[in-house]
């Protein structure tokens, strides 16, 4: 059996069972994708996974340090005439979206593919944010896959028009398409000879949109999108489903229609169904064919009700008087569309169409509600620890994403407010303002400090504002999988040279930087106190190595890990480990006894010095105990 790297290269069919993630990794390879770049961020880094697991890709890739530089990168290699992809998350189109929008008008000579991972549920996100909005901006067609094979699928589907176009194809996932594992059918193809000879030529453009410009470069937009209708029309990748009901009927797209075919196994009656492959632009005729059809047509789409208008707007134009129905409640607005839900939204629609619970039982069985936390050894949490010790009552802290968000939960409940990547600087700025009173602290991790953090700072020095920033750095992007940053000393492809967070600060003019290993906590409180009675902007780095991703290297190392601490008899019941501190490896046991598990804890020991009473102890390799 090949090896995943060995499949995804190989130029033989074949099927495996792979994540939509994965799938489209073979997908770029068959279309001759020269070029790919992304910032991580889940649902889409195990893209990058994939790509790691091939030795000799046949393209190149990076992480670049965001979602702007990735789109820039990949829209400068595809108007040097190679085929491009940029991938990143959904709100990572925000950081983009300076750039995105110019994309359309201003053409992509070899081709360019935007894989943008959507997520409805909000399951690793800061919101449900809906990109179709997005493509109906900028004029971008959207390509939206339902299942891994569609992914393969629709991924050379969307790199051909690209290429022909000479337009940006959007392939929008969802957090299960890219998560989510079938057995993909992949078909042999011919191993292509590149042609490396740059093709930049401004005689291809204009590339400068100014005023001049933008007008022919719109309505040479528009009449690449009007020959581009044309096959979204009759493209495959649209299908109906005929069930002989000319009674009722469902217009759906991706993953909802996978949803919908479980749930219509339960039903009395199976509406006939329009399954959209295109998101942007819409095939009208298709559609208006459909209504015409039946007398009712509910629109199934997870999150924002863009079908819904665009639909309801064709009808009334072309004097359709089909009833549409959209969506009936605030719930069909959020969320992901999984049978449940569907079942749901189906049943509220047509209640004689489906029983009265559904059958399969999905959803009725309640989880247990289970807290997101930091891993045991987790630098962050020995940080938020000293730190507490450091505030007073009143000060304001403000969060910033990364792993580090998760201070605001209890019991450190530090970080009260939270907008985005890079947003703690501005918003500390402005709580310090007419402010004399409460002191302001911002929290920034060193992945968001190159992607959207210094400018930032920038205007803190620029406009004199009096706060304090705190740096977590860990050496690594952690929460979503260890990708490298700047200050890791390599980059995806092979060792660099470290940017150092204290030089760049440095460079910057912060006078006053303060660096302390999280694990030392009396020295960050101290750090912390100091800094916070200081006038103007100041700076603590608290740094410790991200302890998941340093006991995986130990441990594929061969080497052993420190063995687990362990509570002895001075132990009071306190509670400071369990309560305060809080590492999950302690369990409180019903008597008010205090339990180290095990299997959690690794042994990094950072937990000892929390203790009053010296209670947690530790046995070194041979029988020594370490107090």
């Amino acid at each position: 059996m090949k090896k995943l790297g060995e499949f995804l290269i190989s130029p033989d069919g074949g099927s495996e069972i792979v994540m939509g993630n994965t799938a489209i990794v073979r997908a770029m390879i068959e279309s001759g994708v020269r070029v790919v770049t992304s910032y991580p961020g889940s649902p889409t880094p195990e893209i990058a996974d994939a790509i790691k697991s091939i030795d000799k890709r046949p393209f190149y890739f990076e992480f670049s340090v965001n979602e702007k530089v990735a789109a820039e990168v990949a829209f400068g290699a595809s108007v040097n005439g190679h085929l491009s992809c940029v991938f990143f998350k959904s709100v990572g189109l925000n950081v983009a979206a300076d750039t995105f929008v110019q994309l359309g008008l201003l053409g992509t000579l070899g081709g360019m593919v935007i894989v943008l991972g959507d997520d409805p549920g909000a399951n690793s996100s800061q919101n449900e944010q809906d990109n179709r909005h997005y493509a109906h901006m900028s004029y971008i067609p959207v390509l939206e896959p339902g299942t891994p094979s569609e992914v393969y699928t629709m991924f050379k589907e969307a790199a051909d028009l690209s290429k022909k176009f000479q337009l940006p194809v959007i392939l929008r996932l969802t957090t299960h398409v890219c998560h989510g594992k079938e057995k993909v059918s992949f078909k042999p193809f011919q191993v292509k000879e590149f042609d490396n000879t740059p093709k930049f030529d401004v005689k291809n453009g204009p590339y400068i949109p100014i005023t001049s410009a933008v007008f022919p470069l719109k309505r040479k937009l528009f009449a690449k999108l009007s020959e581009f209708k044309k096959v979204v029309e009759n493209s495959s990748l649209n299908k109906t489903d005929d069930n002989k009901n000319r009674k009722k009927g469902v217009i759906t797209c991706g993953l909802p229609y996978y949803s919908l075919l479980d749930v219509l196994e339960e039903a009395s009656e199976k509406p006939d169904v329009l399954k959209l492959g295109f998101a942007y632009p819409l095939p009208e005729t298709l559609i208006i064919n459909f209504l015409k059809n039946h007398e009712e047509v509910k629109i199934l789409e997870e999150l924002d009700n863009i079908f819904e208008i665009e639909i309801k707007a064709l009808a009334y134009d072309r004097e359709v008087k089909t009833k549409i129905i959209g969506k009936k409640d605030t719930e069909e607005w959020m969320g992901e569309y999984t049978t449940d839900k569907v079942f749901n939204i189906l049943r509220n629609t047509w209640p004689d169409m489906l029983p009265e619970k559904n059958k399969s039982g999905e959803g009725n069985n309640k989880i247990p509600p289970r807290p997101a936390q930091m891993c045991p050894g987790c630098g962050h949490r020995s940080a938020f620890h000293a730190i507490k010790a450091a505030l007073k009552e009143g000060d304001i802290t403000v969060g910033d994403i990364g792993c580090h968000t998760l201070g605001f939960l209890p019991p450190y409940n530090i970080g009260e407010v939270l907008l985005c990547m890079g947003h703690s600087n501005g918003t500390a700025a402005g709580l310090t303002i007419f402010n004399d009173k409460r002191r302001v602290i911002s929290f920034l991790g060193d992945s968001t400090f190159y992607h959207a953090g210094i400018p930032g700072i920038i205007n803190s020095l620029f406009n004199k504002h009096k706060h304090t920033l705190i740096i977590m750095e860990n050496g690594t992007t952690a929460m979503t999988g260890h990708q490298d940053n700047p200050v890791s000393g390599r980059n995806f492809n092979e060792m660099v040279d470290k940017i150092p967070i204290r030089k760049v600060l440095e460079g910057l003019g912060v006078k006053s930087i303060r660096e302390v290993d999280t694990y030392q906590q009396e020295k960050l409180t101290k750090a912390v106190k100091e800094a916070l009675d200081e006038e103007g902007f100041n700076v603590v780095i608290a740094k410790h190595p991200c302890m998941l991703k340093f006991t995986r290297h130990v441990r594929r190392s061969g080497k052993e890990l420190q063995g687990p601490v362990k509570i002895n008899e001075t132990c009071n019941r306190l509670h400071i480990c369990v309560e305060k501190f809080a590492c999950p490896s302690y369990q409180l046991e019903p008597d008010g006894t205090v339990r180290v598990q095990e299997d959690l804890c690794i042994g990094d020991g950072s937990c000892k010095q929390v203790c009053p009473t010296g209670a947690i102890v530790q046995e070194k390799k041979g029988g020594n105990t370490v107090e």
